[in-house]
């Protein structure tokens, strides 16, 4: 092969070569050109603001549903648990029904209550003189009338009546006949142990610490004045929280501007109550409900 026929053929695949570069050159070209179109089904319309795709959890969707789980599975939020506070606050008037489901465990001032006919002595536990000191509580025996036989009745101890009654509430107005003679400790001790007696034998009861009433200091003699009796009411006031039981603060509905006992409601002694101040206190009874 002569040099000028050699050349020739040098040339020849040389730009057959160059042919081929450029094929492949424009092969890429046009796929990346056609990788960058958006296909039909992207160019579809967009989903409008607020509304998600089917099997999208969006804001406020519960995750679960859109898994397809049954919302009900999902595990609910944690909700705060309300305070139980100890003393018993204003509700609405509760009623007769509400008062007719209490029984009043107390001294002679709660003895008023059936002396005057404002309740029967179905609902007025005290013994038979009338009076009661939070001292001898345990050894004191009361009148108990079987629900099924209320005109007859029998002489049972404290603890004994409540295992046999079971009442739903009982409020219990203790501590006047031992202010004077009893320090904290002691009376705490026997106070105590009525309410744990209370709760072991009638676990359903509800039980009511009721503050003792003010008095008139003028008329009650030493030992038994306003003061003495505010201390206790503080001391009811804690066993009521240690035990797990509520206070029903009757005073601030028995008490003047002085802190004595109002005196259109005072019998004459300065210590019991006319049957308005009974109704007095039945009404706060009835508007500060034990929930």
């Amino acid at each position: 092969m002569n040099r000028k026929t050699r050349e020739g053929f040098y040339t020849m695949w040389t730009l057959a070569l160059l042919a081929c570069l450029a094929a492949c050159l424009a092969v890429l070209v046009y796929v990346s050109v056609v990788d960058g179109v958006p296909t039909a089904e992207a160019q579809s319309s967009p989903i409008p603001e607020g509304q998600q795709a089917e099997g999208q959890p969006g804001e406020g969707q519960d995750p679960a549903a859109a898994e397809g789980q049954d919302a009900s599975q999902a595990t609910p939020a944690p909700t705060e648990s309300v305070p139980v506070s100890t003393t018993l606050a204003e509700t609405e008037d509760l009623g007769q029904d509400y008062l007719d489901k209490i029984v009043f465990l107390g001294d002679s001032t709660t003895y008023g209550l059936y002396a005057y006919g404002v309740l029967p002595h179905t609902q007025v536990w005290t013994p038979a003189s009338g009076t009661l000191s939070l001292f001898n509580w345990s050894v004191e025996t009361i009148d108990y009338y079987p629900p099924d036989d209320p005109e007859h009745s029998s002489q049972l101890s404290i603890a004994d009546t409540i295992k046999a009654r079971q009442p739903e509430y009982l409020v219990i107005t203790l501590g006047l006949n031992g202010v004077s003679l009893l320090d904290e400790s002691s009376f705490k001790s026997y106070y105590r142990d009525l309410i744990l007696t209370a709760q072991q034998n009638s676990p359903d009861t509800k039980i009511i610490c009721q503050s003792i009433y003010p008095v008139i200091d003028s008329m009650t003699p030493d030992g038994i004045k306003n003061d003495r009796i505010n201390s206790a009411n503080q001391w009811i006031y804690d066993l009521a929280e240690e035990t797990g039981v509520r206070y029903l603060n009757t005073r601030e509905v028995l008490a003047d501007s002085t802190g004595n006992l109002i005196s259109d409601y005072n019998s004459g002694d300065g210590i019991h109550l006319m049957p308005t101040g009974l109704q007095a206190i039945l009404k706060y009874v009835r508007t500060h409900g034990y929930r």
